[in-house]
């Protein structure tokens, strides 16, 4: 599944406001649950600093060097500066259009709409465990992170982490849009087709942060459930 290129730039619009809302209030220096060692203002640092690295990708379509920001006197204002020279960019792009990009997908600028809803997406979650709330994800965009992951992410991740193997199929299903997932084992793991033999069940908003290792989930699992612990347990993500 993927939604459409402005859909994605819809809800980033959405979502990067939200963002920019709740980094005004709260203390820089207050602690970022689920980032060991982040505070508020080293989380909003980064994701600016992530938008505007992923903006230069867009308009040129070549990598670029990704540096870490300085801290801005002003957080909330700095980042929405940086969310709108994302949102320029995309707005002006042509998905189709060759661009480089790390994920498993064909090297166009549509990787780039869906990797950026889902960064601040997750980002989100972690702004608010600042202040110990939960953002409410529209299931459907929350599906298509968990879809991201799983597609697009997961076969490209042994850049990053070392994989424990996957000995069976382990699917996962979001009770609250019906879509469902099966993934298969490999060099990476992969979806794909077979029987599985555990099936972890939660809502969209949850299997996304389960798969990026945020806050204190536990879903409904049937068959092998050492075999969905391991998998759950193991780096899925970046």
């Amino acid at each position: 599944m993927t939604l459409s290129a402005e859909d994605y730039l819809a809800s980033l619009r959405a979502l990067t406001a939200e963002f920019a809302e709740a980094a005004n209030s709260g203390e820089a220096s207050a602690p970022v649950p689920d980032c060991a060692g982040w505070t508020r203002a080293d989380l909003v640092t980064h994701l600016g600093g992530i938008h505007r690295w992923a903006a230069e990708i867009v308009r040129t379509g070549e990598p670029q060097q990704l540096s870490a920001a300085d801290e801005p006197g002003d957080l909330a204002a700095w980042y929405a500066e940086s969310a709108a020279m994302l949102l320029t960019a995309l707005e002006v792009a042509e998905p189709a259009e060759k661009c480089w990009h790390f994920g498993g997908t064909p090297k166009t600028k549509a990787f780039w709409f869906r990797r950026q809803l889902h960064e601040t997406a997750v980002h989100l979650i972690d702004l608010h465990g600042c202040a110990g709330t939960t953002p409410v994800l529209d299931p459907v965009v929350a599906a298509d992170g968990v879809d991201e992951v799983l597609t697009a992410l997961l076969s490209r991740v042994t850049r990053w982490h070392a994989v424990p193997p996957l000995p069976e199929p382990i699917t996962l299903r979001a009770t609250d849009t019906g879509h469902e997932w099966t993934v298969v084992p490999g060099e990476p793991p992969a979806v794909g087709e077979g029987e599985a033999a555990a099936t972890v069940e939660a809502s969209a908003q949850e299997l996304l942060t389960l798969l990026w290792k945020r806050g204190e989930v536990t879903p409904r699992v049937t068959g092998d459930e050492e075999l969905a612990r391991a998998f759950l347990k193991a780096p899925l993500t970046p």
